[in-house]
């Protein structure tokens, strides 16, 4: 009888510990997904040990959660970055190199995040920018396959001033009839042409927060915070933000958090030693705006300016995350709720005489990831080298879902467990140069190596004529002050990156 009695307390005790473990809870009560997508945040913020920026609600998500220091995008631009993260594939899958190739024309039955957790039983939705509008089915879908309740729209301006919209209605005047491959073409035409007010790369107002987008963005988010609660559903809610995004526009106490006398200007403004041009670009998308000079250099009273308005549309965003994070606890599901914030790529501040993206360079590829699991991690950081194809497989597995086993990026959770660990050796990326020119990047914990191909990659990836290398040592050279590549001393490290290329199969030469 004892014994009888024994054994059944047994069985008892062994459910109650198993309901109770992560990942019987996981599998139980599904997590629900708060995502948060940034437009050109670059990894200047307080938990990755910037002083100047004020940034507390992002370091709120650190505090909980984890800070991937060595993130890398897979190619420095909006369009193709956000169409590789949120697929999970890399840009030579995806083949969105630009910002005029619509994705599902060229893989309709490609899998992204949002849709793989609505396959799953999740209620997905959002608001903002998820996706690049130009890049899938427009801003009013955000692609139509991936959400379970349409996408929702916001509202808000880019501008309150309302003197620049009568000055660019003029200017788009000025422009009628003429045709332009891109709307960056067409923004620059107008902005050279019309009033010097049409276009501003900084506005400054004292207006309330939800009259810009951001504002506007963040309340419908809480708002759809609390309807995704009360569903009997997990949810995946996507929550897009558009700064620091030029133009650089923020209601006016967030520039007054601020002195431009006090900020720094881009301590290297020069191209490297022994480098080659191709790696470099002109002021192009600022360029566009129509205050800035149409041609380099920008003086450093203007540098100071627009780091003042990088500054200040980032502390404006981090506000109205704040709205979100405060929202999850007021509702009390924080503790079932995983947090992923990303950036699309990182942002050249007058670095190697450079503005915004599109480069190969660290500035314009290192991202901000912070990924806030609350059941099972504790709070830390790791400089192990990871891929923001990484996202997709990490976000199933904290959540308790297969993970598909055609993605070729790595779930993060052992790193976020183990911050010694890595689960790869040099995350990879990639920039176009025309449409015959590809520089393939991988960078390690230390180095980043660049190999520039002429490759007709439309056609095919497969193999192409070298043109040049770069090598640049982030231990010694933290600035790219030198590129190393032609350098003997580093030949074993060239052959180390040239191995992973060839076991990655990209890069090689014919």
């Amino acid at each position: 009888m004892i014994k009888s009695v024994l054994v059944v307390m047994f069985i008892i005790t062994s459910q109650v510990a198993l309901a109770t473990s992560p990942l019987a809870e996981a599998k139980s009560k599904k997590m629900n997904v708060l995502f948060i997508p940034i437009d050109d945040l670059k990894p200047m913020l307080g938990c990755y040990g910037d002083q100047a920026i004020i940034t507390p609600n992002i370091d709120r998500i650190a505090e909980r959660g984890t800070v991937f220091l060595n993130a890398s995008c897979q190619q420095a631009i909006c369009g193709p970055s956000r169409a590789s993260l949120m697929t999970g594939m890399y840009p030579d899958h995806t083949k969105v190199w630009d910002l005029a190739t619509k994705m599902r024309d060229i893989n309709p039955d490609i899998l992204s995040i949002p849709q793989y957790f609505k396959q799953q039983g999740y209620e997905t939705t959002g608001v903002g920018k998820t996706f690049d509008p130009r890049c899938v089915d427009g801003g009013k879908f955000q692609d139509k396959p991936s959400w379970s309740i349409p996408y929702h729209k916001a509202g808000g301006k880019g501008y309150a001033n309302p003197e620049v919209a009568k000055a660019w209605k003029k200017a788009a005047e000025l422009v009628k009839g003429r045709t332009f491959k891109m709307g960056y073409q067409r923004n620059k035409a107008m902005a050279r042409l019309g009033d010097p007010i049409c276009r501003p790369a900084t506005e400054c107002m004292d207006v309330p927060d939800h009259v810009y987008k951001d504002g506007a963005v963040a309340r419908v988010g809480a708002k759809l915070l609390e309807e995704l609660s009360k569903a009997d559903k997990p949810f995946f809610l996507s929550v897009g933000f558009a700064k620091p995004h030029l133009p650089f526009v923020a209601p006016k106490k967030y520039w007054d958090m601020y002195n431009s006398h006090d900020i720094q200007v881009a301590e290297y403004q020069k191209s490297a030693k022994n480098d080659t041009k191709i790696a470099y670009k002109s002021l192009g998308e600022i360029a566009a705006y129509s205050d800035m000079p149409e041609k380099g250099p920008i003086d450093q009273e203007t540098q100071k300016h627009l780091i003042h308005g990088y500054m200040a549309t980032t502390s404006y965003m981090d506000a109205q995350l704040g709205l979100l994070l405060d929202k999850l606890e007021e509702l009390g599901i924080a503790n079932n709720t995983i947090i992923c914030l990303w950036g699309d790529h990182g942002f050249h501040l007058g670095d190697h005489g450079m503005w915004t993206k599109h480069t190969n360079f660290e500035q314009a590829v290192r991202s901000p990831l912070l990924i806030a699991a609350p059941k099972g991690f504790k709070p830390n950081s790791t400089n192990a080298p990871v891929e923001l194809v990484d996202i997709f497989p990490t976000l199933c597995d904290l959540a308790g879902l297969d993970i598909p086993t055609h993605l070729p990026g790595k779930s993060l959770a052992p790193v976020m467990k183990d911050t010694s660990t890595s689960v790869r050796y040099a995350a990879l990326g990639q920039y176009p140069r025309g449409n015959k020119t590809m520089g393939y990047t991988l960078r390690s914990e230390r180095y980043r190596y660049v190999k520039w191909l002429n490759l007709d990659y439309r056609k095919s990836v497969a193999k192409g004529k070298l043109v040049a290398t770069q090598l640049f040592d982030y231990e010694k050279d933290p600035l790219e002050t030198v590129n190393l590549a032609a350098n003997p001393e580093y030949k074993k490290i060239i052959d180390s990156f040239e191995a992973e290329f060839a076991r990655r199969n990209v890069a090689q030469v014919k």
